[in-house]
């Protein structure tokens, strides 16, 4: 199935100059043809060509669904952007195969990268969505200083994952949680002040294994973790 994107798709749709080239040239759509929908918020959409136009199709919705969405809990990753922006995209990408429902980059004492353009990062959320035949788009929050989200109010499971020595669970045996934020630092891991800072906020320090892991591993494991958890 080939999924398109609309964030608020009307009764016709008129699709981009690129989505009309896609649909018409290269999956030879033509009249009559249904092409498949999300909103990215749980909405499924059929709807059929009615002008099969290179530069501008156009089509009318036939039936509408809300879908369920694919995983039973609530899971945001605080995570520090990487120096090389494809790490990052990468993570991006796979989290949302995997399954993920908020994404914020954090700003931390060690990070060689304090700058994150959102734009193209959200093209990539989008991308995985339609590419891996979710309903549902990630939510990419700007981003901010660690001890700046550390004052936010968060519910659920609260848990950051970094290297130094001390007391840890491993997350695999956390209790679950229908709402659970996991932070994980940058590639030079968060110093011990942002450490004892987040424990004074009631989060939970633990270990994703015994390997050292770079920063976009550590995010991936932590999403397939909660994954396998529930």
């Amino acid at each position: 199935m080939q999924l398109f994107y609309l964030e608020n798709p009307e009764n016709e749709i008129i699709l981009s100059a690129e989505e009309s080239k896609h649909a018409t040239k290269v999956l030879r759509k033509k009249e009559g043809d249904l092409l498949n929908f999300t909103d990215g918020k749980g909405g499924f959409y059929k709807a059929e060509i009615t002008v099969a136009d290179s530069r501008k199709c156009r089509l009318k919705v036939v039936s509408t669904e809300q879908k369920e969405k694919q995983h039973n809990y609530h899971l945001h990753i605080g995570i520090a952007p990487t120096k090389n922006m494809d790490r990052y995209e990468w993570f991006l990408e796979k989290a949302t195969e995997i399954g993920i429902d908020e994404i914020t980059p954090i700003i931390c004492e060690h990070s060689e990268r304090k700058v994150l353009k959102t734009e193209r990062c959200n093209r990539i959320l989008l991308s995985a969505m339609k590419q891996s035949l979710k309903f549902h788009l990630p939510k990419l929050n700007e981003a901010i200083i660690l001890k700046d989200f550390l004052k936010q109010d968060f519910e659920g499971g609260k848990y950051i994952a970094h290297c130094e020595q001390g007391e840890k669970q491993e997350l695999i045996t956390e209790k679950k949680e229908q709402k659970t934020l996991i932070l994980i630092g940058p590639e030079g891991d968060f110093s011990p002040n942002e450490i004892d800072l987040s424990l004074q906020n009631q989060f939970k320090s633990v270990s994703l294994g015994t390997s050292r892991l770079r920063t976009e591993t550590a995010g991936i494991v932590a999403v397939h973790t909660i994954n396998i958890k529930n």
